[in-house]
């Protein structure tokens, strides 16, 4: 018994020092438009961060926390041990990494160590899930890229007035918050549900289904959020314009940590999914309430020097491009929350601003097909090399006396 709780202990100490890790590399960019444009203090928008990205832990990372630990690898259930060298895998060569100037990806050392830890444990290759995922991850820099490149080249014509382009994208950014999932509102088969859906059916709305479940009524409660948002970022801009921009960047930027906060904290819990819910009996809201207090803890203590850092380079990108790198990746990170897919939220946000920035740069100079060789490169090498540790380290484990 003292051997599991070891193990066990072992575990939570990785999940939330994940957790932290994720605090504060992955949830700052969001803001930096807003702090380089002047329209936000570091000290507060790192507050603002934490705050929120923990809030967004709790209220929609329970998707891909299941995925991570329970749908990467078939016929075995997560134990304790395999868990904790999953984690600590993980954890292990993320902070070697940063300490060394070598990013690791989050989203691909975790899945590769879970993959690692699962086989280890006689669990067989989940091989439609992995075509699923990696699918996703590599349509993301294209589908991103051409959506950013878009909405700069929009916003930046003289044909759409900002206050008629920006208060447009704030309507459709409304019209999306309306349907996102929320652990919070449950629907009748147990999944998440969204503010729309609830609205519809607590006030019996119309009904017909338009595709799958999505009903009539909810499209009416999106419309009014997405109408209101329209008017309210209106009337901001034609008070002020410069002063509405910025308050809908800090608006628009807050949104996207919500997000980032959601799709980042399951690389933290997901490997403890089915420990919490099988030996600890415990709801898994508990340690999405564990991953956003370790997310929050990491905004607050690290996260100020990396909105500063952030900011002088989203300073020199301009607020109107910074809007229309914002948008796409709030878009695909919400996707994935309700597909499941584990993402890495900095890549996400790098595909946007690359995007973006060639709106200014249609010569495609900027973009180096020695650095993408690199970063796909860093994607399969942090996968494969936490797979095989994590292998390892199971083992290893495992061949100690009275933890096994």
């Amino acid at each position: 018994m003292a051997s599991v709780l070891l193990v066990l202990s072992i575990a939570l100490v990785a999940a939330l020092f994940m957790s932290y890790t994720v605090g504060v590399n992955s949830n700052s960019a969001p803001v930096a438009p807003a702090v380089g444009a002047n329209a936000l203090s570091v000290l507060r928008a790192a507050l603002l961060v934490g705050l929120v990205a923990g809030l967004g832990a709790v209220l929609q990372g329970g998707r891909i926390s299941e995925t991570i630990g329970k749908d990467l690898v078939t016929g075995v259930t997560i134990t304790p041990l395999a868990a904790a060298a999953a984690l600590v895998t993980a954890a292990t060569l993320i902070t070697v990494g940063n300490s060394y100037g070598y990013p690791i990806p989050s989203a691909f050392t975790v899945t590769g160590a879970m993959i690692g830890a699962g086989i280890a444990l006689g669990g067989g290759f989940a091989v439609h899930e992995y075509a699923v995922i990696l699918g996703f991850w590599f349509a993301i820099p294209i589908v991103e890229g051409i959506l950013a490149y878009g909405l700069a080249r929009g916003l930046r014509s003289d044909a759409i007035p900002d206050d008629v382009g920006i208060p447009a994208l704030a309507g459709a950014v409304g019209y999306a918050l309306a349907n996102i999932q929320l652990t919070i509102i449950p629907t009748e088969s147990g999944a998440q549900g969204s503010v729309a859906r609830f609205v519809a059916a607590r006030y019996h709305l119309v009904s017909t289904r338009l595709v799958g479940p999505y009903t009539v009524g909810m499209v009416l409660v999106s419309a009014v959020v997405g109408i209101a948002a329209l008017g309210t970022t209106r009337l901001l801009l034609r008070r002020d314009e410069t002063a509405g921009i910025d308050q809908f960047l800090i608006a628009l930027g807050l949104v996207v940590v919500f997000t980032s906060g959601g799709t980042q904290v399951g690389l933290a819990t997901g490997p403890l999914e089915t420990v919490f819910e099988s030996d600890l009996r415990l709801s898994s809201i508990y340690l999405l309430a564990l991953g956003g207090g370790g997310i929050l803890l990491g905004a607050w203590t690290r996260g100020p020097r990396l909105i500063q850092a952030v900011s002088n380079e989203y300073a020199s990108l301009g607020p109107r491009r910074s809007i229309a790198a914002l948008i796409p990746a709030f878009l695909i990170a919400q996707l994935a929350i309700v597909l499941g897919i584990p993402i890495s939220f900095n890549k996400v946000m790098i595909a946007s601003i690359v995007g973006s920035g060639l709106a200014a740069n249609s010569s495609g100079g900027g973009v180096s097909g020695r650095k993408v060789g690199y970063t796909v490169g860093s994607w399969v090498g942090s996968m494969v090399g936490a797979g095989i540790l994590s292998f390892g380290l199971y083992y290893g484990l495992h061949a100690v006396p009275g933890l096994a």
